[in-house]
């Protein structure tokens, strides 16, 4: 299946992440009232394989709570004030389960990057809970959801699982083999470290066919001149300021 257009060619990284706590609620809903029409967030497992929004290997950064997200319970995750880091207007801002993220995308009328983000030997699990549970959600009338991720392992899971969902294999340091690896996986886009995209690497992936995604670029300059060679969309952490710019 083609992916969905990016209008305006940006996705909200982990949601409006420079002015919400990221992988939350908050801030999905604030994606959307800052113009976004896409979010991307991150999706692992609980030690009791819930699927939760959650970036990090740890709970440390991002949440009131520490030690590893694989041997926390939902139980525990879901009692952890995951905003108040980020600015006490937010506190008590839970770690969302991914149920509830996929209802307020839904709601949000958002298009969807989801990204497998496995913990250490948790690749194939991962990728089979996270891709169960959105395809109950998912509406059939409504264009899938990008599947994601820097995991190989977990791309062909979700190939084996969900044929037609589109698939954008991420890496962030530079790898020869992309063109063998995206067709192996039957990937249809590729999420790439904009620090790699030089002048030189960005005409042979623009004829690639592929949809070219660079993270995290929030210098409005250097978005435009990623979107002028090539690039189809960019992840940000602030949509209003990007879109503004972009116009």
């Amino acid at each position: 299946m083609a992916l969905p257009e990016f209008r305006p060619p940006l996705i909200a990284h982990r949601g409006a992440s420079a002015s919400a706590p990221e992988n939350t609620l908050a801030a999905i809903r604030l994606a959307r009232e800052e113009g976004a029409t896409w979010t991307e967030f991150d999706v692992k497992l609980t030690e009791d394989g819930v699927p939760i929004l959650m970036h990090d290997d740890t709970l440390d950064r991002t949440t009131r709570g520490n030690g590893p997200v694989a041997t926390a319970p939902w139980v525990y995750i879901q009692t952890l004030d995951a905003g108040g880091w980020f600015d006490k207007k937010f506190k008590n801002e839970r770690v969302p389960h991914l149920a509830e993220a996929l209802r307020c995308v839904l709601d949000c009328g958002l298009q969807l990057n989801l990204e497998i983000k496995p913990c250490p030997g948790r690749a194939q699990a991962t990728a089979m809970v996270g891709l169960i549970e959105t395809a109950k959600l998912w509406p059939h009338d409504k264009p899938p959801p990008l599947i994601s991720s820097f995991d190989e392992e977990a791309l062909a899971t979700a190939a084996q699982l969900h044929p037609s969902w589109p698939r954008s294999l991420a890496f962030e340091e530079w790898r020869e083999d992309w063109r063998e690896v995206a067709a192996r996986l039957g990937a249809k886009a590729l999420t790439i470290d904009a620090s790699l995209l030089m002048s030189e690497r960005l005409p042979i992936l623009a004829k690639s066919g592929l949809a070219i995604l660079a993270f995290t670029v929030n210098d409005p300059t250097r978005a435009k001149e990623l979107l002028s060679q090539g690039v189809s969309a960019v992840f940000c952490d602030n949509p209003k300021d990007m879109i503004r710019q972009l116009k």
